[in-house]
């Protein structure tokens, strides 16, 4: 369930901030930031969903997820396939979330 919120949230985010980016730098209409602000909010709550003790560690984790939605929008949206690179780095993210995350602790 959380690597779900986390992928919603991450849609939220970048749909979000898209919506500013479209409106100061592709001229876009001031409306679209009506969309753009509920987006972050549904952002900012479905965050709070996540199954964490401590709101660092969920942000922390979430950071690697928001990295693999940003490389997979280069890609969809703007067209540019991400290179080895781009994808390596992604992975580091993705396996630093999971061990932030999900690594086992002491109480």
């Amino acid at each position: 369930m959380t690597v779900l919120v986390y992928i919603g949230a991450a849609l939220a985010e970048i749909g979000g901030c898209f919506a500013f980016w479209a409106w100061l730098r592709m001229g876009r209409s001031v409306w679209w930031l009506g969309p753009g602000v509920a987006s972050l909010c549904l952002f900012a709550w479905l965050l709070t969903l996540v199954e964490a003790d401590h709101a660092g560690r969920a942000y922390a984790a979430y950071g690697s997820i928001y990295i693999m939605a940003a490389i997979v929008w280069l890609w969809a949206m703007e067209g540019v396939r991400p290179d080895r690179w781009d994808l390596i780095g992604m992975a580091m993210c993705l396996i630093g979330g999971a061990v932030i995350l999900w690594a086992p602790r002491s109480a």
